[in-house]
């Protein structure tokens, strides 16, 4: 049988038990070579033939694409029992050939993939979440250490760090949070107006974003804002410390990684949240004055008046305190992430991902539990 492979078309032609194959043309990846399924369909079980021999004469250039389709071939005529005579392939070929065979591959090695049913991915997630639940708990626990190490003047990180922090989260986040706050309270007067104004009532659109931006909308959109700034930048930095080995590195001087590294981060984002809130309140107010002095039928002293009126000075505390409470949230999620970070370049993209998804989460729940609070409180 001889088996003519061009890059057009395969010739078959049957004659003896012995197999010759007839390789021709330039075997390169981006050339249009035959499917080499076609050969071993007409190899069939290999019981008519003994011998495979290659006839390489019209072989013009080739690459790894011809080594791959022979590793193939020679794989499966073993299989079934055929013998192959490699001698007339180029010396090159067969250099390669014998290095392939060399050493052979060990069982166990290439994947395969596994159905795994809907109860163990469940229950694999429920053993995520108790580590992350572990691992949350035992790092607050060590921050906690920390800070009160903090308080009795015994915690070891430089001030300079401090300040550089709170520098990068304050200063630094105002305008992107003057963005977001201003168009927030846009967004508060627009759709409050659509109500209200049936009623002529439109004086009262300063009631309404004045308390949601002070109770609610200003602290939050200024945590989300920050847990997706802040955050992440947490989380890469002490990812990619831990990946160059410097967390390593402190601890071998003795230096608390707690102390030196997070605890700075988390007092930062502590001092600067509350300040960062009055400021988006204050923004807030001001966009919900653009809409209604210019769409509406009031005066900008009206507005003022109406929002000092509505807003009291338990409104701000609630949303200075639940700004501040989102702040260590922040700090924890990016802090935690990326100590726990990998040695990998890609780990550091996983933390940064996951701090920020986690500081949301958190940010979300602590939200909908001290709204709860306050409402059975009556504050």
């Amino acid at each position: 049988m001889t088996l003519d492979i061009r890059p057009a078309h395969i010739i078959v032609n049957c004659n003896a038990p012995l197999i010759e194959l007839v390789i021709a043309g330039d075997w390169l990846l981006d050339s249009q070579i035959a499917d080499l399924e076609l050969v071993l369909v007409q190899l069939g079980d290999g019981s008519k033939f003994k011998k495979l021999i290659f006839s390489t004469e019209s072989l013009g250039c080739w690459d790894s694409l011809l080594m791959t389709e022979l590793i193939r071939l020679i794989a499966y005529s073993e299989e079934k029992g055929i013998s192959v005579d490699i001698k007339t392939l180029p010396s090159g070929i067969q250099g390669l050939l014998s290095l392939v065979s060399a050493l052979p591959e060990r069982a166990g090695v290439r994947r395969h993939s596994i159905q795994i049913s809907w109860l163990e991915i469940i229950g694999n997630r429920a053993l995520d979440l108790q580590s992350d639940i572990n691992a949350f708990i035992m790092f607050i626990g060590n921050l906690t250490l920390s800070v009160i190490a903090f308080f009795r003047s015994k915690a070891h990180f430089r001030s300079i760090d401090l300040w550089r922090n709170i520098q990068d989260c304050g200063p630094s986040a105002l305008p992107i949070i003057t963005l977001i706050s201003l168009l927030v309270g846009l967004i508060l007067a627009f759709v409050g107006s659509v109500q209200l104004s049936l009623f002529g009532a439109q004086l009262y659109i300063a009631d309404l974003v004045g308390l949601g931006m002070t109770r609610e909308m200003g602290g939050l959109m200024t945590a989300v804002i920050m847990s997706g700034r802040t955050g992440a930048a947490y989380a890469a930095q002490l990812g990619t410390m831990q990946v160059n080995n410097e967390i390593d590195a402190l601890e071998t001087m003795g230096f608390d990684p707690m102390e030196f590294l997070v605890l700075p981060r988390v007092l930062a984002l502590i001092f600067v949240m509350p300040l960062l809130c009055l400021y988006a309140d204050l923004m807030g107010i001001m966009g919900g004055a653009l809409v209604t002095v210019n769409f509406f039928e009031v005066s900008l002293i009206e507005y003022l008046n109406r929002t000092v009126n509505a807003i009291h000075l338990a409104d701000l505390s609630v949303g200075i305190f639940k700004c501040a409470v989102f702040g260590v949230l922040i700090a924890l999620s990016g802090c935690m992430r990326g100590m726990q970070c990998g040695r990998s370049a890609s780990e550091v993209g996983d933390a940064t991902t996951s701090a920020v998804v986690t500081g949301i989460v958190f940010i979300v729940i602590a939200d909908s539990l001290m709204t709860i609070i306050c409402n059975r409180l009556g504050i």
